[in-house]
């Protein structure tokens, strides 16, 4: 089973920054990030004797995630809240447009 998940993360890291990618340059660290989480699957998977997911390299791969996690939902909320506000001005504009339109 850790062999599937090895392969899922590194499928959903390569989507991300091949595909996504043109879209906003948030991905490439996204897809970085889950190309990690790829790797250290396939770790835990090839040495079954050490635990990866608890102790010490439990507490790395949870500080790890949790910055990831952090940096992401900043760069998420930004574009949402640049999006929001492009989206008003351009409707702000176009009510502009039709009350000046309206006049004879």
């Amino acid at each position: 089973m850790g062999y599937f998940y090895a392969i899922m993360w590194f499928a959903v890291g390569l989507i991300l920054i091949f595909s996504l990618s043109k879209e906003n340059k948030v991905f490439y660290g996204a897809g970085a990030f889950f190309l990690l989480m790829g790797a250290w699957w396939l770790a835990d998977a090839f040495l079954p004797e050490q635990d990866l997911f608890s102790g010490g390299w439990g507490i790395a791969l949870r500080c790890i995630a949790g910055a990831a996690l952090i940096v992401l939902t900043v760069f998420f909320v930004r574009e949402y809240r640049k999006n929001r506000d492009a989206a008003k001005a351009k409707e702000k504009k176009t009510e502009e447009k039709n009350k000046s339109s309206d006049r004879p």
